[in-house]
């Protein structure tokens, strides 16, 4: 009797804890729901218009300081093309693994093709007699554009502003330019080649289109916006900050644009924002086999093919690039 006792009151116990845990749950799921439904109600703007961003008196100027500005001078011959690559300060490897591979010639199919690295400032490393330090890697290459911001992810948007300030105030005399990240691969000779083709106007922009991509406003914070940074459900048409390529002419009238425009979390979406109070419209080759947003496995014939590649690493830049000029190697 009293085992029977006991066993029946955990049982009763163990049902008021469930029923009370079950109605805590209900009701913190009806503050979550009631939050996410009528938070957005009164903060989003359904009819997007461009024009929203755009202050007709200068908002923005980029008073950051140039630490160091590239020893490559656009002045006495202008250059085809211009490659800045957003880099972080510790990506030593990253930019090592460019300069032997698709960087590696400053000429083309005969055509001038400048490779630069965009950093903000780290924070100060550790004494390494193993670590360069940038300084000595400008030194030593020449390439290191650098701004007195603290490189941070957020901070993208200001090194994309940093990039085409530098092409406005140094190499304003470029035909055209590309912005891409490092840990993409490039087939520079078909890039060149491309651009050569292309049917291109002082409005061309072009690289991995993204349209109609909604404006994410769940928990995970590195894609994350706030109603209060970008009130639209939808981004405007825009190319993914992987690499995108524009002509030299729209590099200068996008970084006027920008001082009208203050600036968001997102470096490619605030330059499709330009773009389209700037009425640009996106350039999208036929060819959908040029440019990828995501990785893909290395094959011969598709590396011999397209333009660029995202979310490559170091080694297999090298590796890739070294099978790529392997004349022995046939597509078939």
């Amino acid at each position: 009797f009293p085992s029977a006792f006991f066993s029946l009151l955990l049982v009763n116990m163990s049902l008021k804890y469930l029923k009370r845990s079950f109605l805590a749950l209900c009701m913190l799921s009806v503050i979550i729901m009631t939050w996410y439904m009528t938070l957005p109600s009164h903060t989003v703007i359904e009819h997007t218009n461009w024009m929203y961003f755009y202050e007709y008196e200068p908002v923005y100027k980029q008073n950051f300081l140039f630490t160091l500005q590239g020893d490559l001078k656009c002045k006495d011959t202008p250059p085809f093309l211009v490659i800045l690559v957003s880099s972080q300060p510790t990506d030593v490897e990253a930019r090592q693994a460019i300069r032997v591979t698709w960087g590696s010639k400053k000429f083309w199919r005969d055509y001038q093709v400048l490779i630069l690295f965009l950093l903000g400032q780290g924070a100060e490393r550790e004494d390494s007699l193993d670590v360069l330090s940038i300084d000595d890697e400008s030194i030593l290459y020449g390439d290191i554009i650098r701004q007195d911001f603290m490189d941070t992810y957020d901070n993208l948007t200001l090194k994309t502003i940093m990039a085409f300030r530098w092409v406005s105030e140094f190499c304003s005399n470029a035909k055209y330019v590309m912005k891409a990240d490092s840990d993409i691969f490039i087939n520079t000779g078909n890039l060149v080649k491309f651009l050569q083709n292309v049917n291109s106007s002082d409005s061309f922009f072009t690289g991995y289109p993204l349209i109609d991509n909604f404006s994410y406003r769940g928990f995970y914070r590195k894609t994350y916006i706030s109603y209060d940074e970008y009130p639209f459900k939808v981004y405007p048409p825009y190319c993914s900050g992987m690499g995108y390529i524009l002509d030299g002419k729209l590099a200068l009238r996008i970084y006027e644009m920008m001082s009208h425009i203050k600036p968001i979390k997102f470096e490619d979406v605030y330059v499709g924002i330009c773009l389209n109070v700037l009425k640009v419209n996106l350039y999208i080759p036929e060819d959908t086999q040029l440019f990828f947003l995501y990785k893909i496995n290395f094959d011969i014939c598709k590396y011999r093919h397209l333009i660029a590649v995202h979310g490559i690493s170091s080694s297999e830049i090298i590796r890739f690039w070294h099978d790529l000029t392997d004349t022995s190697l046939i597509c078939h």
